[in-house]
C-alpha cells in the first residue's frame, strides 16, 4: 500500500490509553469541552479535505485550545466530541515527546498543530506487515521530515505511517487529530534502517 497524503502549509486559523501515544501518558481532560469547532460531522466517506478543514477549524479556537492541561514531563490529551462516527483528540506534547512509527488501523484522517511546532517523518512501503514480528522493506526515498507550526496542518490516507513529535527543549506543542471512522486499531512499528518491523498492536477497547 503506498500513503495517500495531502498537507496544507498556509493557513489563517478561522499511556497508553490514548490511541497512537504510547508510553505513560495521562489523561487529566475534566471532560470533553465543547466548541463551535467541533459542531460539523465527519462522515467515514468525507475527503481529506474535509479532515484537513476541521482540524484547522479547531486549532483556531483559542477557548478549546486552552482548556488542554499540559504536564511538563508526560502528553496529556481530551477527547473531543464529533458527530458523524468520527473520533477526535486534543493533545499536548511536553518537549522531547513523540509517538513512535505507526499507522491507525486504515482509519483516514488529520492532524494540525494549535501551538508550538512538531515535526512529522512519513515512511513509504509498498505493503503493511499483518503479524507482531512480521517485518517489511521501506522504500528507499523517503520524504524530509516536515515541520509543522501552528495554524499548519496534515491529512492522511488509510495506509499512513508516521512518527510524530515535538522536537523542543522548553516549548510545549498542542494538536488536534481527527480520524474517521473512530480508530479500530493502532499498529506501532520498530525501524531499523530500511526494515520496518510491527511491534505491537492496540484495539479499541485497549482505550
Amino acid at each position: 500500500m503506498r500513503t495517500d497524503s495531502v498537507a496544507s502549509d498556509n493557513f489563517t486559523p478561522r499511556s497508553s490509553g490514548l490511541p497512537g501515544l504510547p508510553g505513560p501518558d495521562v489523561d487529566r481532560s475534566s471532560g470533553s469541552p465543547t466548541s463551535a469547532a467541533m459542531a460539523a460531522a465527519v462522515p467515514s466517506r468525507a475527503s481529506t479535505r474535509l479532515f484537513l478543514d476541521f482540524v484547522l477549524t479547531a486549532v483556531g479556537d483559542r477557548e478549546l485550545v486552552s482548556t488542554l492541561p499540559l504536564d511538563p514531563e508526560q502528553r496529556t490529551w481530551s477527547r473531543l466530541p464529533v458527530p458523524g462516527g468520527g473520533e477526535a483528540w486534543l493533545i499536548g506534547w511536553p518537549p522531547g515527546s513523540s509517538t513512535g512509527f505507526h499507522d491507525h488501523g486504515g482509519a483516514r484522517g488529520a492532524f494540525a498543530v494549535a501551538r508550538g511546532e512538531l515535526t512529522e517523518q512519513v515512511l513509504r512501503v509498498r505493503s503493511l506487515p499483518i503479524v507482531v514480528g512480521g517485518a517489511v522493506e521501506v522504500e528507499p526515498r523517503q520524504p524530509q521530515a516536515r515541520l509543522l507550526r501552528a495554524g499548519r496542518g496534515r491529512a492522511f490516507g488509510a495506509s499512513h505511517v508516521h512518527d510524530v513529535r515535538n522536537r523542543s527543549d522548553v516549548e510545549h506543542a498542542i494538536s488536534v487529530h481527527v480520524y474517521s471512522p473512530a480508530l479500530p486499531s493502532m499498529r506501532h512499528y520498530r525501524r531499523a534502517g530500511n526494515r520496518l518491523t510491527l511491534t505491537t498492536i492496540e484495539n479499541a477497547r485497549d482505550w
